[in-house]
């Protein structure tokens, strides 16, 4: 992100391929967030906990990462907390029976408080250079994985047996099929997703800060909501999202009458507009939040 900040001050830059650049570093955590999302709330799952199992995993990339001076290391550690997350929505709702929202926010809420504590704890470590892979891999990585996603659930048995599941449990109960278990599966993808977009954010930083996923979760689950939780309109509602979190930053400055506060909440509230605007006309899987 510092790289393509660089270039929107840069004089003479090139202010369309600048842009380009910029949506594709907002819109990758944001697709991969989504595509998460899409896998558990397609199970069945109401999941308003991926701001924080991204959290969580930004988290363990950086901090894992700066203490082993790995980044592979890292990245298995941002991947295997956001698991955990995900599998703890999991027993919380589908074992325990909680509301698949208060468990979310639960989740949220322990990320939030957790991360914070090892952010003032460790200092020592968070001072340390963290090592990173190449950002190019993250967003390549993005774009596989909604191809990927389009695959699985349109082509494969298993997506078509969690669309059974999402739809009507009770149906699919009656088929043979163990939603338990289904759902189960589709929250490790979706454990595997955020992990994924938690290192990418951290990667993007170079270290990690309190609340650095900065609400980026919610408006993936936005993103989700607007594609109509299916895979490419999801993707094209992420990148539309990740455009306009870009345009921001051009836009700061530009005008010293307007608050530059303004322009930071520009993309939250054209995610409140287009929600509003929305309502009524996106159908959830029918199953979501049924046991």
């Amino acid at each position: 992100m510092e790289l393509i900040l660089n270039l929107l001050a840069a004089p003479g830059s090139n202010v369309v391929v600048t842009l380009l650049l910029s949506t594709l570093a907002y819109s990758s955590p944001l697709i991969l967030g989504a595509l998460a999302g899409l896998f558990s709330e397609r199970s069945g799952v109401v999941n308003i906990g991926l701001e924080g199992k991204m959290l969580a995993a930004a988290c363990a990339t950086a901090f894992v990462g700066q203490a082993s001076a790995n980044p592979l290391i890292g990245l298995v550690a941002g991947i295997v907390t956001a698991t955990i997350f995900s599998i703890l929505h999991w027993v919380l709702t589908q074992v325990y029976k909680i509301d698949h929202i208060i468990s979310g926010m639960g989740i949220n809420a322990i990320a939030l408080g957790g991360t914070s504590l090892i952010a003032k704890t460790y200092l020592d470590i968070s001072e340390k250079e963290m090592p990173t892979f190449p950002v190019a891999i993250y967003y390549i990585a993005a774009w596989v994985a909604a191809v990927t996603v389009w695959y699985l659930l349109k082509t494969t048995r298993p997506g078509l047996r969690l669309f059974a599941v999402g739809n009507n449990p009770d149906k699919s109960r009656q088929m043979g099929l163990k939603p338990l278990v289904i759902r189960f599966q589709a929250l490790l993808a979706t454990g595997l997703l955020t992990g994924l977009a938690g290192a990418l954010i951290a990667t993007n930083a170079g270290k990690f800060s309190e609340d650095m996923t900065s609400g980026r979760g919610y408006i993936a689950l936005a993103a989700l909501i607007l594609g109509g939780w299916k895979p490419w309109p999801t993707l094209a509602a992420a990148v539309a999202f990740g455009f306009f979190g870009s345009l921001q930053l051009i836009l700061q400055g530009q005008n010293s009458s307007i608050p530059g506060q303004f322009w930071q909440a520009l993309p939250y509230l054209i995610t409140l507009v287009a929600l509003a605007g929305m309502v009524g006309k996106n159908r959830a899987p029918a199953g979501l939040g049924q046991p």
